[in-house]
């Protein structure tokens, strides 16, 4: 066993046993040194995957037979991708784009392109032919791989780069040829701990994506703050709810459950039904679930019924994960949903771990290895104890789990770096207990009647209306006040969107909310996401500012109208 390989397991290892001791892990864990190379693939995964006949990945769907595949099976299934990938022209430092589903090929291409020391750049396969001009052109590509559907998309995409498709295509080299012969295992490509990795483009809420760099250690060494927040252990079957082309796919599908040695359960379906969902979770004997707050408010609408057998961690992530679904699922199930914070930038930065009681609506702490910080926006000083300030990385810890920067853009790189902290630009506050809590994003947070408002909280109170399914908070322009809190409202099934509706809505909101927090306005409306299923605020507020300036009121229903 190389140093490499050694230092990486104790460091697992570590984690594993200070499960439960969050305070402890804080203060003796920090990064295994993991030399002058280094190869996820080759000096991680194969080293453990060799010889092993545990299942590493189930791929489920409705009405088909599962598949099942050992460590063993991919590793041999990953040589025989090298093999392939190099004989067409991909080598190393080669960036390839990936635009698969939850599909086998995902896999074994992820860990092919790891092991000859290429470049990932996963896609999503809602990404058009605009979207895929751009990366391929910034990102370089010397190759695209996807499914017969998505291939046109390429048609309209110029540039000199490899096409390959999962099924055989005119034009283009068959993937499945990769495994038309048994190939030797895969050498060392020589990789540094600083070389290149992953590409991956942000979701672009209100401009164009910007383009994060990782190296061979930012993800597949700093995702071990990502296993202690979620807590997986060896043996573990984690499901996790995302979608391939975003950085918590690589997060929780890919990475994290394999530094644990776990099973990566992936369950694809063409449209969510809880009750297929929740019998997925029994018969899979799923111990782990991650899964996104939309995916949870879906799931509280539904019948929770009992815990499934072997549940044992039920995590949130993606946005903040509103208190009354954690409430729900904890007198369903008797288990805490632990929510977490980190970014495509980054990996795990803050979260609640298991053993720790879970305040509602909060995040957490800092994870062990990662030196998360409140910052004062105005001072740029550190807030200690109890207080309120931007979430940052201290860059004077050197952060390991952090990228390199944004290709291309200097300017967006020293803009989120500057003052010697890593700027998240999400507002949080700490409290007496050290527990961090969301706030809002830093151009999401408004002011109304001079009082500071989180879309966050009020949207907390807002969801435990029955007709709200979500909602989103953005300030509307007002003649007297300056701006005041409206609310964009889906309603959850069976409700109309009615005055009577909104007239109940707003009800609740002046019975539960602060004074300076009532909602004042309501409309109903499909909200505004990005792909990757995150909502676009910044489109609303940009919406209201335009009605006002056009004298228009839009299809709302106004608090004035109460009566009482």
């Amino acid at each position: 066993m190389t140093d490499a390989i050694t230092s990486y397991r104790e460091a697992r290892d570590q984690l594993l046993a200070l499960r439960g001791e969050h305070e402890r892990a804080n203060a003796e864990f920090v990064f295994p040194d993991v030399g002058s190379r280094f190869n996820w693939g080759i000096d991680w995964f194969d080293a453990m995957a060799r010889g092993n006949d545990r299942t590493a990945l189930i791929i489920a769907a409705e009405g088909v037979p599962d598949e099942r595949y050992t460590f063993d099976e991919l590793a041999k299934r990953s040589d025989e991708m090298v093999a392939y990938l190099t004989s067409i022209g991909i080598g190393k430092g080669d960036s390839v784009i990936l635009m698969l589903n939850n599909q086998i090929e995902l896999w074994t291409t992820m860990l092919g392109v790891i092991k000859l020391g290429g470049v990932l750049m996963p896609t999503a396969t809602a990404a058009g032919p605009t979207d895929l001009a751009d990366r391929v052109e910034r990102g370089r590509a010397r190759a695209v791989i996807c499914n017969a559907e998505d291939a046109p998309k390429f048609d309209e995409v110029p540039g000199d780069y490899l096409r390959i498709c999962t099924t055989p295509r005119d034009g283009w080299h068959a993937l499945g040829d990769a495994h038309a012969a048994p190939a030797p295992a895969a050498t060392h490509p020589e990789t540094a701990p600083n070389d290149r990795l992953l590409l991956y483009f942000t979701s672009g809420t209100t401009q164009r994506p910007k383009l994060v760099e990782h190296t061979q250690v930012s993800y597949p060494v700093g995702h071990l703050s990502t296993m202690y927040w979620l807590g997986l252990q060896p043996g573990d079957v984690h499901l996790n709810v995302s979608s391939p082309g975003w950085g918590k796919h690589a997060w929780s599908s890919f990475f994290t459950p394999w530094i644990a040695e776990a099973t990566i359960l992936a369950y694809n379906y063409h449209r969510f039904e809880a009750g297929e969902f929740l019998q997925q979770l029994r018969e899979q004997r799923v111990t782990s679930l991650c899964a996104p707050p939309t995916v949870w408010r879906l799931l509280i609408k539904a019948d929770l019924g009992t815990k499934p057998q072997d549940l044992r961690e039920a995590i949130g992530a993606g946005e903040p994960l509103n208190p009354e679904v954690i409430a729900q699922v904890q007198r369903a199930w008797g288990l805490p949903i632990r929510d977490g914070y980190g970014m495509t930038e980054t990996t795990a930065q803050v979260g609640n771990t298991p053993g720790r009681p879970v305040k509602p609506g909060s995040m957490g702490m800092a994870l062990p290895g990662v030196p998360s910080v409140l910052v004062d926006p105005e001072t740029n000083q550190i807030v200690d104890g109890i207080g309120e300030g931007e979430l940052c990385l201290d860059l004077s810890k050197k952060p390991l789990a952090l990228m390199t920067e944004y290709v291309g853009d200097p300017e967006k790189t020293a803009e989120a770096c500057r003052g010697g902290f890593f700027h998240t630009g999400d507002i949080a506050s700490r409290d007496a207990d050290g527990v961090v809590s969301y706030v809002g994003r830093t151009d999401d947070v408004f002011k109304a009647s001079d009082y500071k408002i989180s879309p966050f909280e009020v949207e907390s109170v807002l969801l435990e209306h029955p007709a709200v399914a979500e909602s989103a908070v953005v300030p509307a322009p007002d003649p007297d006040r300056h701006a005041v809190p409206k609310a964009f409202v889906a309603l959850a099934a069976g409700w109309e969107a009615s005055e009577e509706t909104a007239m109940a809505i707003l009800r609740y909101a002046r019975e539960n909310l602060q004074p300076w927090q009532r909602v004042r306005r309501v409309e109903f409306a499909e909200l505004p996401k990005t792909i990757s299923g995150k909502i676009r605020r910044a489109e609303l507020r940009a919406r209201e500012r335009e009605r006002y300036a056009d004298g228009r009121t839009g299809d709302e229903y106004r608090d004035d109208a109460l009566r009482g």
